[in-house]
Parts: C-alpha cells; sequence; structure tokens
C-alpha cells in the first residue's frame, strides 16, 4: 500500500512540474495574452528576421507581436501585420523599423513614436517604415569598399 501513496505523490508532483513549466513557457513566449490589443499593419522592403510571434517593442518595452506576415504580390514588400496593447495610442506619425537586438541577437520590430496628438485606429497601416539591414550584406560592401581603396 505504501508504493501506490509514493507513486501517488510523484505523479502529483510532476503533474505540478509540468503545469508550471507549460504556464512559464506561456508566459515567455507571449502565448498568453495580456489584454486587449489592437492591430496595426506596415509594408516593408525587406523584413528578414522577422516571423509571427516576433516581439513589437516600444522604447525597448514589448507592446504587442507580430501576427501574420505577407508578400504583397502588386509591389514585392513585405506586409507585416502586429498587435499592440490597448492602452498604448500610437501617434499616427509614428514610423516602424525592424532592428536587431545585436551581432548574435534576433530581429525585433521596433515602433518610432512620432509627435501627433491624433492616433492610429485599429486595422490602420503605418507607413513609414524601415526594413531590416542584412548584416552579412553591409560586411561584403564594407570589405568590397576597402579593396577598392587600396587598389587606388
Amino acid at each position: 500500500m505504501s508504493e501506490s501513496k509514493t507513486e501517488i505523490l510523484v505523479g502529483g508532483v510532476v503533474l505540478a512540474v509540468a503545469i508550471g513549466f507549460l504556464v512559464y513557457a506561456g508566459n515567455t513566449t507571449g502565448m498568453t495574452r495580456a489584454g486587449a490589443e489592437y492591430t496595426l499593419s506596415a509594408s516593408f522592403r525587406s523584413a528578414d528576421g522577422v516571423s509571427v510571434g516576433t516581439d513589437v517593442r516600444l522604447a525597448g518595452v514589448k507592446v504587442g507581436r507580430v501576427t501574420r506576415l505577407d508578400l504583397d504580390p502588386e509591389t514585392y514588400r513585405a506586409s507585416a501585420f502586429f498587435t499592440v496593447q490597448d492602452r498604448i495610442r500610437v501617434p499616427d506619425d509614428s514610423a516602424v523599423s525592424i532592428s536587431s537586438e545585436g551581432l548574435l541577437g534576433g530581429n525585433f520590430v521596433e515602433i518610432l513614436p512620432g509627435g501627433s496628438p491624433f492616433h492610429f485606429e485599429p486595422g490602420d497601416e503605418i507607413e513609414f517604415t524601415q526594413g531590416s539591414v542584412s548584416l552579412v550584406s553591409l560586411l561584403m560592401k564594407f570589405v568590397a569598399g576597402g579593396e577598392d581603396e587600396a587598389a587606388q
């Protein structure tokens, strides 16, 4: 009889740890909703490093996430749809850029707020954008530029 009590106790502990892990993973990855959100969109020349679930930040603070990424067949630009917390009102002259966390870090969508007294409404598109910059292409330009100067 004591073996079955021990098995039940160990099973309960394992189940509690599993539930705790799932709650932690959901909060960390943004899978749980932190409250009401509204959707905005933006069009980028290049959206390298951005995928569904990528953080949307304002002043370094996560305020939303990317929910959809499509290719516009007419303009050949990446259309990103993302959420912003309802309590954050984004001025309608704001810009959006794809920024990097560093040399080894990932990319995130950064909202650069403007100074307008008017705000975007849910479903609006932010027109002022800057796509991601490829670190490899920058290094190639630097190397190619250095060779040209040495040849002269």
